[in-house]
């Protein structure tokens, strides 16, 4: 449905112009989204991939080890489509100690990342609300150290910000002006927390997502903040026990008709296409991670019992694998004292994995060896290519 307007224009004054800044109209849309038919279908469907990744667990003997890996994975993806050219290996060196491939604001630019998410979901399960006080505190994560930890971490914006072109008075869009920030960002916070409808968590989900967008409440992170809302809100809206799904990837994948749909609801107020678009979105993600931990459980099995016919130093040996299940890269004094075992004994087992072709070496040094669990790592990796 095209709406006759989302929102009215404020005049605003950026980079030393006037220019006509966009305040988005609360949520939720008026008149309400249309749910019948094949939209309404799509919605079942998305909910019952949901459903099928939330039951991840009963795959895994640990699904720790699975959120560990996804979140540095999405991480990754996520800040590729800022521009960031930093892959999963470049982020586990780093937290390694050891040094990535890639220039240091990158990586760091992706480890901020994980600490933002990481304290999101603690405070989460903490029992603190998904709430403006709690995005201002993991943007300051997100904008700690690195590029952009000199544009106000942690607070809303006080200067007009815009997106697109060379300038204000040619960008692609203008969010609203920095007086307005405040109440947009209200209004949205008592939508995210359910005070302004009943609507379902996913389209609650979808609707916040362009919502925040839209106001881009900070001077910089706008992009990755509103895709760890996603889910977050999917988290404590109860669709899923474990913060699993992330929705870059598909973003990454389709960013042109990302982008065009955002402009579509801003300037014709067609939230539905948006909304087949983030269902569908989900609904491939969620089969998606359902499908890799399958693949993974499948993997860790094959390569335990590769290992067990190996006879003596066996044992040893899947102590090792166990460790590279829990992070895939690993240096071996590292894995000598998470294993408690000797040095040489942790040489030899990893010695062991990699003429098994489970495990390699990656840094071609005698000395400070890093290994990487190749096979798990591969898997990850699939569609986190830098663009």
């Amino acid at each position: 449905m095209r709406r006759v307007a989302t929102g009215h224009h404020a005049t605003s004054l950026a980079g030393g112009e006037m220019v006509r800044a966009f305040v988005p109209d609360p949520l939720p849309p008026e008149p309400p989204l249309e749910l019948e038919g094949a939209r309404q279908l799509q919605l079942e469907r998305a909910t019952l991939a949901l459903g099928r990744l939330d039951s991840i667990a009963l795959l895994l003997s640990d699904p720790q080890l699975f959120l560990y890996a996804y979140v540095r994975r999405e991480a990754v993806l996520s800040s590729q489509i800022e521009g960031t050219q930093s892959s999963l290996s470049d982020l586990l060196l780093f937290e390694l100690d050891e040094s990535p491939g890639v220039p240091f604001d990158d990586v760091v630019e992706v480890s901020n990342y994980v600490a933002a998410l990481e304290h999101g979901i603690a405070r989460l399960r903490g029992g603190f609300p998904l709430c403006n006080r709690l995005l201002r505190e993991m943007h300051s994560c997100l904008m700690e150290r690195g590029r952009g930890s000199e544009k106000a971490p942690g607070e809303f914006r006080r200067s007009q910000n815009w997106i697109g072109g060379t300038r204000p008075g040619n960008a692609a869009f203008v969010p609203p002006p920095p007086h307005e920030v405040e109440a947009c960002m209200a209004a949205l916070e008592r939508f995210i927390q359910g005070e302004t409808g009943d609507l379902p968590v996913l389209l609650r989900a979808a609707l916040a997502h362009v919502q925040f967008e839209t106001i881009h409440p900070f001077l910089d992170g706008n992009g990755r903040l509103g895709r760890l809302l996603v889910a977050l809100l999917l988290h404590e809206g109860g669709a899923l026990a474990q913060p699993l799904l992330y929705l870059s990837l598909y973003f990454k994948q389709h960013r042109s008709r990302y982008y065009e749909l955002l402009d579509g609801v801003r300037t014709e107020g067609d939230w539905e296409a948006w909304v087949d678009f983030f269902l569908e979105g989900v609904e491939k993600t969620a089969g998606g991670a359902v499908q890799t931990a399958q693949r993974l459980v499948e993997l860790f099995q094959q390569d335990a019992r590769r290992v067990q016919r190996g006879g003596r130093g066996a044992a040893n040996a899947l102590r090792v694998l166990a460790l590279l299940r829990e992070r895939p890269v690993r240096n071996l004094r590292q894995i000598g004292n998470d294993a408690a075992i000797a040095f040489p004994t942790a040489s030899k087992a990893m010695t062991t994995l990699v003429e098994l072709g489970i495990a390699r070496e990656l840094t071609g040094q005698r000395r400070n060896r890093v290994f990487v669990y190749d096979a798990y790592l591969s898997i990850l990796n699939e569609g986190g290519e830098a663009l």
